[in-house]
């Protein structure tokens, strides 16, 4: 095989599939990349068994073939020639031999043949959707995934569908995000889990411009994002009924300024225990107050002003999960709904909106 081309336009394919290549992993073959031409494309394909990248561009095939490289050498080359530089890449027995301007480099190979790849995925569900939505539902909801819990069905995020609505839900157990967006078409509720890795590696590739085609299978995810196309597997498991966690209509309802509350979380966060992240919210009339000590017998108190009309009320939580949900909201005031001080609350814009966050109470 043989093809030549400029610097940039190997470059961008390989940077697009380099993020699922594993530096240490117990198969060679998946620190080497599939490298295929033919009928004027290249095609790149890196995987680590769980994700897969397929990124193509248009380069002057002088021979087609498909051979493996090592992934990271390949882009390390291609990223170091100088700009512009016209690159050729061609197969000499069991050696590839990149050239680009005076520079020579001969790279190892193992045989195409042996690279995991996913061609069909028996897809049972399709469509289509803007980037920029895509990219919204995943960004919304993200930082609440799991990592590594024993509920390995908690490492991951659940994308269901039922025609109208499309929506991803993620919960580590002590805290819940929700995001929908409405979807034209009908069709019948179905629910995928997609892997963590999955989920970060597509919020990597979507923008904010464009469309992404979707195809759901029994066993894998799909999406066709431009020249890319993302293959995840699917976790296998049963994703719990979301729908109890979120309190129906707190009875008390906490209305600030967002970003307000938001520097006042932080500033008290820096006294608050290492381990645990607990704040104690304290409320009156008007008024809230976050509280925040240590072991070293440090504390920190802060007051900032609230529309809230109920009973005072004191409830902990886990700063940290407070802060990720008032990043996530959208707008410049934010709404804190609670029940009492042994039950989650409830943080959303106010009115609803598109965007549920729920943090479990902490005992402090």
């Amino acid at each position: 095989m043989k093809f030549t081309s400029e610097r940039e336009r190997i470059l961008s394919p390989l940077q697009a599939v380099i993020g699922v290549v594993e530096r240490r992993n117990t198969m060679p073959m998946l620190a080497n990349v599939l490298v295929a031409v033919k009928n004027g494309r290249l095609s790149v394909t890196a995987t680590d068994l769980e994700v897969e990248l397929v990124a193509g561009t248009e380069v002057t095939v002088q021979s087609a073939g498909t051979i493996t490289v090592p992934g990271r050498k390949f882009l390390d080359i291609i990223r170091a020639l100088p700009d512009q530089a016209l690159v050729t890449f061609a197969q000499d027995g069991e050696k590839v031999v990149v050239r680009g301007g005076k520079s020579r480099f001969t790279l190892s190979t193992l045989s195409a043949a042996d690279f995991p790849t996913v061609e069909e995925i028996n897809s049972q569900k399709n469509f289509e959707l803007p980037q920029s939505d895509l990219r919204r539902l995943l960004e919304k909801t993200q930082f609440s995934m799991a990592q590594q819990d024993v509920r390995y069905y908690l490492n991951g995020m659940l994308i269901e569908t039922d025609g109208k609505v499309l929506r991803s839900v993620a919960t580590d157990g002590h805290r819940l995000a929700l995001c929908e967006l409405e979807l034209a078409g009908t069709g019948p509720l179905n629910q995928v889990i997609l892997p963590r890795k999955g989920v970060l590696e597509l919020a990597r590739l979507v923008g904010d411009e464009g469309i992404v085609k979707v195809q759901v299978g029994a066993n894998h995810l799909r999406a066709q994002i431009g020249d890319i196309r993302f293959t995840s597997k699917l976790i296998d498991g049963r994703f719990p009924e979301y729908g109890r966690v979120i309190p129906a209509k707190p009875p008390k309802s906490v209305r600030a300024d967002r970003e307000l509350l938001r520097h006042a979380l932080q500033r008290t966060s820096i006294l608050a225990n290492e381990k645990y992240r607990g704040v104690k919210l304290a409320l009156k009339p008007n008024a809230l107050t976050i509280m925040a000590h240590n072991p070293e017998q440090e504390e920190a108190e802060e007051e900032v002003e609230v529309v809230y009309a109920g009973e005072p009320l004191e409830v902990g939580f886990n700063v940290n999960y407070l802060l990720d949900a008032l990043q996530a909201v959208d707008g410049v005031e934010v709404e804190i709904g609670l029940t009492d001080s042994n039950s989650s609350c409830l943080v959303g814009a106010p009115g609803g909106g598109n965007t549920k966050y729920v943090v479990m109470p902490m005992r402090l």
